[in-house]
């Protein structure tokens, strides 16, 4: 496992991400949450842009990712080798890091700062969120994840292949937690205890400010329990989703959405003043 994530080539991670896309579609067909009403082909057409775009913004960066990891290793930097771990806890505890630093923390602060919320908007004003939503960011956004990936290597001491083994998963549970799929009841609460489930997901893309503002995991949900910003609802059904100020129908078009983050659009009233808290 430890040579075979130290070496995946990159075909193998994009065959990861396909294969975890394409089973999803199907799951979405057969068993859906919401019926989809709009052109299900020009929607993922969409975000599948967007996939182009931060594979553009990871390559580039993939180079300081590789060299921060093996600067940890070689010089057996950072909090996780202030102590003798077992090979295994230290996975286990790397992962839980850079899902903590690289996933929830960075988003949190994304909704907290204005100017990063413009960007991160971008990823919330999909209308009709399923496994393709996962894959719809704005590219200066990835650069925020991947600043907040680094720290996270730099500051816990993680080798290449746990960065690698996270990435995969870390893919794979956010097309999973963003797929239009209706499980049942049980099993979605019972999975929201330990990894964040589509019904969990789904309230973070609701239009309702204080649902926007909660459940910001994307791999491990004790996050959002340990810090206070889990919140339910007791029909994902009756949730909407996108953003108010972003209903009209040019921005479901690739050239709008990238050019978004710069328009002149007032933030609405609460989420102003929740951001200046």
């Amino acid at each position: 496992m430890i040579e075979f994530f130290e070496h995946i080539p990159s075909y193998y991670r994009t065959a990861i991400l396909v294969a975890g896309l394409v089973i999803l579609w199907v799951l979405e067909g057969a068993i859906p949450r919401l019926r989809f009403s709009g052109n299900k082909y020009r929607h993922a057409g969409t975000n599948l842009f967007f996939t182009l775009t931060t594979a553009i913004v990871n390559l580039g960066f993939a180079f300081l990712i590789v060299k921060a990891a093996d600067f940890t290793t070689e010089k057996q930097f950072g909090l996780l080798y202030l102590v003798q771990l077992p090979l295994w806890l230290h996975a286990v505890l790397a992962i839980m890091m850079m899902d903590f630093i690289g996933a929830y923390l960075v988003h949190f602060i994304q909704h907290k700062i204005a100017w990063m919320w413009h960007f991160h908007k971008v990823h919330h004003m999909d209308t009709a969120v399923d496994a393709t939503t996962a894959l719809r960011h704005h590219p200066v956004e990835c650069l925020f994840r991947v600043g907040a990936l680094l720290t996270a290597i730099l500051l816990t001491g993680i080798p290449i292949w746990m960065v690698m083994f996270y990435q995969s998963i870390s893919a794979l549970m956010s097309q999973f937690n963003h797929a239009n799929i209706r499980l049942p009841h049980w099993a979605d609460k019972t999975l929201s205890w330990i990894i964040v489930s589509p019904d969990m997901h789904k309230v973070h893309h609701s239009r309702h400010q204080p649902e926007t503002d909660s459940n910001y995991a994307n791999i491990f949900s004790v996050w959002d329990r340990l810090f206070g910003t889990f919140v339910t609802v007791k029909d994902t059904t009756s949730l909407r989703y996108g953003l108010d100020e972003y209903q009209d129908e040019r921005y479901r078009h690739i050239g709008a959405l990238l050019k978004t983050p710069w328009e002149d659009v007032p933030v609405p009233e609460k989420r102003a003043e929740l951001q200046q808290q």
